[in-house]
């Protein structure tokens, strides 16, 4: 099942026309001047800062009238030209919620559960402060520091003192982050072929070709607003073609579309890999070529070692110029991994998947294979990163014009050394195993070493087992696990069962639920200093966030003011290793004053950080701003240009070479089962992965994991995000709701489930109808939309709703009732082993639907 664009014009125009509807807010040179502006007859002020409503971290301006934000655009210094997408204007809606928390919480029930009244009272800071901080002593007195956990969602760069340094400062080696939820196994394929552990940059400007996988570049990537300002010049000079078993809005405006069956990408990629060899279509100056330059890449066929000549024996030698191990990767691999064999696993046609693999090799070093979370986010996705990013490897656009980058980063000061600060009591308790079991036979969580990543999801179990020991006290910020991790209901178990939790938010949602106090944390766009880093448009970049208005709770910054409040209330209590910490290391650099209040500590530790850019010590490296004010002004400061070609034969793997038989994966294989005293393959199959022997060191195809038998359970569950997603924080916001509909598929003011007009034929369903959905984790009730953007045999419901817990709009009933339905009730708690990440792609449930 394939569509090109012009038959997709034919028969799903009205699909396109609402995927066309892409909002690009652009300022006029005369509107996009700092300072003092009229509007509506008021005089305002454009202030900058930051949006985190995803992970692009677009610089921003808000326009403050009156010490109220009235309105948002993007910044014209950010390298996307000042462009934003829908995601910044909803935040007004959110920082101005009647529903926000505005004062701590303390639980008056004893009793914890879903749906159980929390009876929450209003207390001080004060109380609030010193109840975290005896609970935080109370630990540290009984030996049992170690059993802290700080749990953290979305960040800003800040989140090196709440994050990194306070649970170590307090004798606890548990700061579990949220990224193994994120998108960490995307990362799994460019480290082990170039050794590069980060989100891509792509040179747009100058590419032929994007392959996108499960990729919506104007909904859902890392660099949203360039990608919108560039889509329509891309098209006039490139081709693209998106793999994603739904019309996403990238899509519908895309060359072609490839309907793939869910978790099936590894075969596509290595499909395609394979047409590339065996057509000789490879990039010879970059892989290199036969020494003989005849091509026995011969479907089938393992390439020889020697032939016969005239009657001579001559040896068969592929001379690899940039990258290593391309013929080991057809030997063991490629080498019977057709079309035709593809097409009876991805459901994409011998044909198309021949037609895909000659436009994209015709690219050459300008074309993209651009990995996200669709390929990789699977059970078995690691292999898939690993495939689908080796295609820019045969055809050279590694580090090359038009190609994928990995892009410059911007400077940022140091976190200063704890350990004079550390009691000597705590070196023990700091070497405790963490609580996610990363590194463990079954969790490799792997990044650049085995067990250096993080098992997030891991850690609800880990709570209800007490392995590898019981956690005693929590605190989250800025997360929501309990409705964000696949299997939600093992999150709420979890959480009933932990004996005191803490939980920093902007608004009570289904993990506040869980909690023994609420602090009320003021909102990051808005009301805080902070910083963020990213890269887009070939430049790094660091961003501010400031306060443009004040809080409009008693709220306060969870990162430093919060931990500042808590090492006071300890050193009051006579334990002081935090106080003194923050206040010998995070002086105002221009005035050199100790910070005193939690709100000193704030700035003072911003302008630390910040203080390469702001100082005038990195001007030579791009943008020229010489003092703080000066910082908070533009708001952003760039990087120069990143210099294409220079990562070339100076890859950060084993060999210094692009690798297809990755030798950098197969030291930290061996790394992993030594440390596990097993075999490899041993370790393999304890990681939930088929492959054995060197297979296990190259890209190749994994049979999807699904759960539930096809004839009980005989549909594919998948889901999108919604351009509209501020991380799942928009949803009680009126407009996300009154535009839904911007999301091909969807409808304004509903949660549907996208289900193709011939699966409905055969359920008797009709547009409206309400159904039932059920996984073996759990069920849902949703309703209906038929929809041609859908491949047969899968169903599709956006990511976001559900919420039980989230205020007035986007609860049905607070507390009890939800407004639609959340997906990770249907997903199966399961993990990506190699890399420990949550499996929310690749349809790991089958689901059955019944009408209601």
């Amino acid at each position: 099942m394939s569509l090109n664009r012009r038959d997709f014009l034919k028969t799903t125009a009205a699909s396109a026309a609402v995927a066309g509807t892409v909002s690009v807010f652009t300022t006029t040179q005369a509107e996009a001047k700092i300072g003092e502006l009229q509007y509506e007859g008021e005089t305002g002020k454009w202030m900058s800062s930051t949006c985190q409503g995803c992970t692009s971290w677009c610089p921003i301006q808000g326009l403050v009238v009156d010490g109220k934000v009235v309105k948002v655009r993007g910044n014209p210094n950010s390298p996307s030209m000042g462009r934003i997408c829908p995601r910044p204007h909803l935040a007004i809606q959110q920082v101005y919620d009647p529903d926000r928390v505005k004062t701590p919480l303390k639980r008056t029930n004893p009793k914890k559960g879903k749906g159980i009244d929390p009876k929450f009272v209003p207390i001080s800071w004060d109380e609030a402060i010193n109840t975290i901080a005896e609970q935080i002593l109370g630990l540290i007195k009984a030996g049992e520091s170690h059993k802290f956990v700080l749990m953290r969602g979305r960040y800003t760069h800040m989140n090196e003192i709440l994050y990194n340094t306070f649970p170590k400062l307090i004798g606890s080696p548990n700061n579990i982050s949220h990224a193994s939820i994120c998108a960490k196994t995307e990362k799994f394929g460019r480290y082990y072929t170039e050794g590069f552990w980060d989100y891509a940059d792509f040179d747009l400007d100058n590419t032929r070709y994007i392959l996108g996988w499960g990729t919506d570049m104007v909904s859902s990537n890392r660099q949203i607003p360039w990608f919108m300002n560039q889509q329509g010049y891309v098209k006039d000079r490139a081709k693209i073609t998106i793999i994603d078993p739904r019309l996403s809005a990238t899509a519908a405006k895309a060359d072609r579309w490839a309907p793939i069956i869910p978790g099936t990408d590894s075969a596509l990629a290595v499909a395609i890999a394979h047409v590339i060899l065996s057509e000789g279509r490879w990039n010879k100056s970059f892989v290199g070529d036969f020494q003989d330059g005849k091509n026995y890449f011969i479907p089938g066929s393992t390439v020889p070692t020697e032939v016969i000549v005239d009657e001579k024996s001559l040896p068969v030698v592929f001379e690899e110029n940039h990258t290593y191990g391309v013929v080991a990767w057809w030997n063991l691999e490629l080498k019977e991994r057709t079309p035709e064999w593809a097409e009876k696993i991805t459901g994409i046609s011998a044909k198309d998947i021949r037609t895909i693999a000659r436009e994209f090799s015709d690219a050459g070093s300008k074309a993209i294979s651009w990995v996200t979370t669709g390929a990789s986010m699977q059970i078995r996705g690691a292999y898939a990163s690993l495939a689908a990013h080796a295609l820019n490897g045969l055809v050279g656009s590694v580090d090359a014009v038009g190609g994928t980058l990995q892009g410059s980063s911007a400077p940022s000061g140091k976190t200063p050394d704890i350990k004079p600060y550390l009691p000597a009591e705590f070196e023990a308790a700091l070497k405790q195993k963490k609580i996610d079991q990363r590194g463990t036979l079954k969790l490799g969580a792997f990044n650049k070493k085995t067990g250096g990543g993080v098992v997030t999801q891991q850690v609800a179990d880990s709570i209800l087992t007490d392995k590898p020991y019981d956690v005693k006290v929590a605190i989250g910020y800025w997360n929501n696990f309990v409705f964000s991790i696949n299997g939600a209901n093992v999150w709420e178990k979890a959480m009933e069962k932990l004996p005191f939790y803490a939980h920093i938010t902007t608004h009570l949602a289904e993990m506040s639920m869980y909690a023994d106090i609420v602090l009320p944390a003021k909102m990051h766009m808005f009301e805080r200093y902070g910083f963020s880093k990213n890269k887009q448009n070939l430049q790094g970049y660091l961003t501010i966030h400031q306060p443009l208005v004040k809080s409009f709770a008693d709220a306060k910054t969870d990162e430093t003011e919060i931990p500042f409040l808590i090492a006071q209330a300890l050193a009051k209590k006579g334990f002081d290793g935090p106080l003194r910490y923050f206040q010998d290391n995070f002086k105002d650099p221009e005035s050199g004053k100790a910070p005193t209040t939690p709100e000193e500590f704030d700035l003072y530790a911003v302008k630390q950080f910040t203080k390469p850019i702001w100082s005038g010590e990195s001007n030579e490296k791009g943008d020229t701003i010489n003092s703080w004010n000066e910082l908070l002004d533009k708001g952003v400061w760039k990087t120069k240009k990143y210099k294409i070609g220079k990562k070339v034969d100076n890859f950060a793997t084993e060999t210094k070479k692009f690798e297809f038989y990755s030798e950098t994966l197969k030291k930290v294989l061996i790394e992993h089962a030594e440390k596990n005293k097993v075999t490899v393959d041993e370790a393999l199959e304890a990681l939930n992965y088929t492959c054995r022997g060197e297979l296990g060191f190259v890209p190749h195809y994994e049979e999807a994991v699904r759960h539930g038998d096809e004839k009980t359970y005989p549909f594919i569950f998948a889901e999108h995000r919604s351009r509209l997603n501020r991380e799942g924080r928009s949803q009680n916001a009126p407009w996300y709701y009154e535009i839904k509909d911007v999301d091909p598929g969807d409808v304004a003011g509903k949660d549907v489930t996208k289900i193709n007009p011939l699966d409905g034929k055969k359920l008797g369903l009709k547009d409206g109808d309400k159904i039932k959905i059920t996984s073996v984790q759990g069920s849902i009730e949703s309703e209906v939309k038929l929809w041609e953007g859908i491949r047969p045999g899968v169903i599709v419901k956006c990511y976001g709703q559900g919420h039980w817990a989230f205020g007035r709009v986007g609860s049905e009933v607070f507390g009890s009732k939800p407004r639609g339905a959340n997906n990770n009730n249907l997903h199966v708690y399961d993990f990506e082993r190699m890399v420990g990440s949550t499996p929310r792609h690749g349809g790991n449930a089958r689901v059955k639907i019944e009408k209601i």
